[in-house]
């Protein structure tokens, strides 16, 4: 039977304990003979990464000992920190950065780099095993008081001998690759103020005894060309990915010509935020595998020797990532809008799936899932943007003729990164109780070609702020959503953009705040390396731009800020510090205006831990259910709100 109940109010089984009960993080998945290894992310273990293998016989084991965590913090962000060979795994330790080796025959992890004077301050990332065996080569990332240098550097696999550097000079590497006979060595740099989406420039250079280097030719790319993912074919060909066209897209460099393999409007790949980002492959003889974006979804593609274009593969997935060759089959992470992420062997051509392991075991029933639906909509500039949109489901309540539900705006990170069609409870957390959620594409996101990417350069706090308004518009102007109890919500960038959203135009009722940045000439002064000169294609130089900055931030603006915020913050933060959130709060505590501030210790840029996600869950929903006047079916501790006694129901 159906039950008519207010939207916001519906009674769902997608509780948040469910959001982070015996669920893990997948990603990386790399043969190993005839079995598989993988990276998993446990929040029931505080965010810890580890390492697990399956072999052949189905037998599923955990490779690291409690006391050890794979994670490299080069960029901050990090990414790939381990690598396979034979029966050997060699990764970076999230404790001490260094690098270590296990044998899977026996035995514990044993460093093989240095212990630098002060702890964590040399950081190893994306390594990679010569053919022999007998080299480990990685970034490798030196923090000292006169800076950060990042650097291509080898050492012996059974450490035997300190690191040594192959490359340097550049502000930033990433991709070094060997070639099939261990005889070439591929890689990456790019130099500020530039991202890696921006402009990179592909090196190759031979390698002799003791992989002893020559000097580097100049394969592709410039300050203008992004390049991604260079890697060698059977054959020993080498390719790489380029935004040349304008459209990342293969190339096989053929004596110095890029020559396009199979061209097409459609990205194949996305932004290197973190390491070891791998959209193509190639089986053993040479067929070439691939997925790409195309209106928001992934799909997979097969390309065989003399073929002109990309076979599809139909595999049931819209979104895939880190193909790797396993025999006539590829591993990667797919998943789709009913089904979470899960590490898969897909036969080629055949597309068969075979699920190593799943991300959690999902009981739900499909008549609870909002499936989302790809939309267009009108904004400024006569332009179109892009999002994803979930209306309310829950096939156990109806929400009264006479109301329309309230909507969540998602503003993703970034801001150069894009939405996911994978499922997501935490959006079904929201639909579910009957709360409608667009989670929008907006201009500078990737898997629209370039020309769209670089719609926020010059314009960040601008263009996307318009078009998640846009977004919220549209819907609620065709009847989808309120468009009294509208809510932003976004973290690290799309944090920012949810405190402009919020201080610089009048749609919306509340919103919530996940480490975002409140000051973004604060934040060009107080980050990292990796994005310390991001700022510049967004805004621009600082500090010659300050005017622009304090124009952007909503930090010198609150005098135009009226709209309840609760604001999240990881008291370890090195991306966005809490200083950030901190400014906002004293901000809304002296207008008197409704907020909650939720701090968290031992979390950093992004929250890894159960207990955290679980109490934000419970946190939003009790505001937002303040806010605009619902009242949750579920029993939630109370959330602190500062200035209560401002609230008003509704806008």
């Amino acid at each position: 039977m159906t039950t008519v109940a207010s939207y916001g109010s519906w009674g769902s089984p997608i509780t948040p304990d469910l959001l982070v009960e015996k669920v893990v993080g997948l990603s990386y998945p790399l043969p190993q003979g005839d079995a598989v290894t993988w990276v998993e992310m446990r929040p029931s273990e505080g965010g810890r990464y580890t390492i697990v293998r399956r072999t052949a016989d189905g037998t599923v084991t955990e490779v690291l000992p409690e006391r050890f965590a794979v994670r490299t913090l080069v960029h901050e962000y990090g990414g790939l920190a381990y690598a396979v060979f034979g029966d050997t795994i060699y990764f970076s330790n999230f404790a001490d950065q260094r690098l270590y080796r296990i044998d899977l025959a026996g035995g514990q992890p044993e460093p093989i780099t240095p212990q630098p004077p002060p702890t964590a301050a040399w950081r190893y990332a994306d390594p990679v095993i010569s053919p022999d065996g007998r080299w480990l080569v990685c970034v490798r990332e030196r923090h000292s008081d006169d800076g950060v240098i990042n650097e291509i550097a080898a050492l012996p696999s059974d450490g035997s001998s300190e690191p040594r550097v192959l490359a340097a000079g550049h502000d930033f590497y990433s991709f070094p690759r060997f070639s099939p006979r261990g005889d070439h060595l591929a890689w990456l740099s790019w130099d500020h103020p530039r991202m890696p989406w921006d402009g990179t420039k592909l090196w190759e250079a031979a390698l002799g005894p003791e992989l002893t280097p020559a000097e580097p030719r100049f394969v592709a790319g410039g300050p203008d060309e992004a390049l991604s993912q260079p890697r060698y074919s059977p054959d020993g060909g080498l390719h790489y990915i380029s935004d040349r066209t304008g459209w990342w897209n293969l190339y096989a460099d053929e004596n110095g010509t890029a020559r396009a393999v199979a061209p097409r409007d459609v990205e194949f790949c996305g932004p290197d935020w973190v390491f070891g980002q791998s959209s193509y492959t190639f089986l053993s003889d040479g067929t070439l595998v691939a997925c790409w974006t195309e209106e928001g979804l992934d799909r997979l593609g097969v390309l065989g020797a003399g073929e002109k274009g990309f076979t599809p593969i139909e595999t049931g997935f819209t979104s895939l990532g880190s193909l790797q060759p396993f025999g006539s089959s590829v591993l990667a992470v797919g998943a789709n809008a009913a089904q979470p992420p899960a590490v898969v062997e897909i036969s080629v051509p055949g597309g068969d799936v075979r699920v190593v392991r799943r991300s959690r075991d999902l009981t739900i029933s499909p008549e609870l899932i909002s499936t989302p639906r790809a939309i267009e909509f009108p904004t400024e500039g006569g332009l179109t943007a892009h999002a994803l949109y979930y209306s309310p489901r829950n096939a156990d309540f109806v929400g009264p003729e006479n109301e329309l539900p309230p909507l969540i705006v998602i503003s993703h990170g970034g801001p150069t990164a894009a939405t996911s069609s994978a499922l997501n409870l935490g959006i079904q957390f929201w639909t579910s109780r009957g709360i409608g959620v667009v989670d929008v594409n907006y201009g500078g996101s990737t898997g629209y070609g370039r020309e769209y990417r670089r719609r926020l350069n010059g314009a960040w706090g601008v263009v996307d702020v318009d078009d998640c308004t846009n977004a919220a518009r549209y819907l609620a102007g065709r009847g989808d959503a309120d468009g009294g109890r509208l809510v932003i919500r976004g973290g690290s960038a799309g944090g920012y953009t949810t405190l402009c959203a919020l201080t610089f135009r009048d749609a919306f009722a509340c919103g919530g705040s996940h480490y975002g940045v409140a000051d973004a000439g604060a934040l060009a002064e107080d980050t990292h390396k990796f994005e310390s000169r991001y700022l510049d294609s967004l805004i621009g130089p600082w500090p010659q731009a300050r005017a622009l900055y304090e124009e952007r931030s909503p930090i010198f603006h609150t005098h135009r800020l009226s709209t309840p915020l609760i604001i999240f913050q990881g008291l370890e933060d090195k991306v966005v510090p809490p200083s950030q959130a901190e400014m906002m709060v004293d901000a809304l505590r002296a207008k008197g205006i409704p907020f909650a501030y939720l701090a968290y210790e031992g979390e950093q840029h992004g929250f890894r831990k159960a207990e955290s996600i679980k109490r934000i869950a419970e946190a939003e929903l009790y505001f937002y259910g303040r806010i605009l006047g619902f009242s949750p079916a579920d029993d939630l501790p109370p959330v602190e709100i500062e200035n209560s006694e401002a609230i008003t129901q509704g806008r």
